[in-house]
């Protein structure tokens, strides 16, 4: 039977190979729920890193916004699940925050749903594969407003609404420190490096509130997203690029945006936190 749904819905060497390490299992978590009594707006949360990072909140005690823009399926099943869980609460909202009334819709719907966001977290990301010789306007737009355009209008109607001792992280790339990058990142790195410049000045512009601003930049993570239009060879050099010789999890990237959304993060304020497993040192 499928699921009820959630409260409501408004995309050839010779060398020897060494052996990738064993994915290590989540804990599971003893201690107090630490975002009891926040809620938490996550966007493009249906899938992938997203969901992973709606259910790590949620069961840190948050009650929280699963956004999606196409993917209302997936959707559905992340907020199923985090509902599923004993004082676990999440609704779906529909929202392309790419553009600037989007992530407007989207701020209200939380508001009227839950309440005003505690925890942003700026998640939703485009990510194409084209040299510069085959990039086009479009392919700029479809980066540029994703990445920063939307995220950076969603934050700053957001801002009016968060309280002192708010959160608001973004997501960034570990490709924008890599010592090497193959030409099809050119604007998806180009635009993450906005990013992680939003970060530092808006971490000014709203640390006088009590409103920390922080960014999480993870290396390659195994999900569709990533391994779409990559043929196994080049999946498997990838995963060599750092010492334990794998893909981490979408589960591996929530703990420390946890952490950033927790008191214990109080300090912690205009940073971008590499979560590559050494992949950039």
């Amino acid at each position: 039977m499928a699921p009820p749904p959630s409260p409501r819905a408004a995309p050839n060497g010779a060398q020897p190979t060494p052996q990738p390490q064993p994915t290590p299992q989540p804990q599971t978590h003893t201690r107090a729920r630490p975002l009891a009594g926040k809620v938490a707006l996550v966007t493009g949360s249906s899938r992938s890193i997203g969901a992973a990072i709606a259910r790590r909140l949620a069961a840190d005690g948050a009650d929280v916004v699963v956004n999606y823009h196409r993917s209302a399926g997936e959707a559905e099943r992340t907020a199923y699940a985090i509902n599923a869980r004993d004082g676990g609460r999440a609704v779906v909202v529909r929202a392309d925050v790419s553009s600037v009334a989007g992530g407007r819709a989207l701020l209200r719907e939380c508001t009227k749903l839950l309440g005003p966001p505690d925890i942003l977290v700026l998640n939703a990301g485009f990510m194409g594969h084209k040299p510069l010789a085959e990039t086009d306007e479009a392919e700029f737009d479809a980066h540029f407003n994703t990445n920063v355009k939307g995220p950076l209008f969603l934050v700053q109607s957001a801002a009016q609404e968060m309280k002192p001792g708010s959160r608001i992280i973004f997501m960034s790339t570990a490709l924008t420190r890599a010592s090497s990058i193959l030409p099809m990142g050119l604007l998806y790195a180009s635009s993450k490096g906005a990013v992680e410049q939003l970060v530092r000045v808006l971490a000014h512009d709203l640390g006088a509130r009590g409103i920390t601003v922080n960014a999480v930049a993870p290396g390659a993570v195994d999900t569709p997203l990533f391994r779409a239009g990559k043929p196994p060879h080049m999946i498997r050099w990838i995963a060599g690029l750092n010492p334990q010789n794998r893909l981490p999890q979408p589960d591996e990237m929530s703990p420390i945006v946890a952490f950033l959304a927790s008191e214990e993060a109080n300090w912690v304020n205009g940073q971008t936190i590499g979560v590559n497993g050494a992949f950039v040192v």
